[in-house]
């Protein structure tokens, strides 16, 4: 009888402690949930602030600094999650990388004087921000697509 009651107890503290570990982990919904939120948080941010002026710009190439560190802060258990969340991390990394540097040429453009050499640093300052945003852009749009694409997929099955 002791022994029926002390194995009792031992499997209702496992099972407690099992049930509470599980419910300490997140599942596949609030994982994706939490991915998709800061997803778009920086696609808002550069909704809202693209085609600005060069301040603006160079706040928004911070404040996609600050969305990639949130993503890597993430800590995702799920590898699948893991592996969309990396690929987003790259996007938004790239894209602060151009921003920030046509940012800089936008600036060199302001900056140059009415004269035969700033209207040769106005040109080349247009070409790279032209070459460097287009790009990044571009590939910026493609990645992202395909990213959103496999995350809905992957968090619209059930579990």
């Amino acid at each position: 009888m002791f022994v029926w009651r002390k194995f009792t107890v031992t499997v209702a503290v496992s099972v407690s402690i099992v049930l509470s570990i599980a419910g300490c982990t997140e599942d596949k919904t609030a994982q994706c949930h939490r991915l998709i939120q800061v997803v778009n948080e920086g696609n808002a941010l550069i909704d809202q602030k693209k085609g600005q002026q060069v301040i603006t710009s160079l706040q928004l190439s911070k404040d996609l600094v600050a969305i990639t560190q949130s993503l890597e802060e993430l800590k995702l258990s799920d590898p699948q999650l893991q592996e969309i969340q990396t690929g987003f991390i790259r996007v938004f990394q790239n894209l602060s990388q151009a921003i920030a540097k046509a940012s800089q040429a936008l600036g060199t453009a302001k900056n140059a004087e009415a004269s035969a050499s700033g209207r040769e640093k106005l040109e080349k300052a247009r070409k790279e921000i032209d070459t460097v945003l287009t790009k990044a852009a571009s590939t910026a749009g493609k990645d992202s697509d395909v990213l959103v694409k496999r995350l809905n997929q992957y968090c619209s099955q059930p579990k």
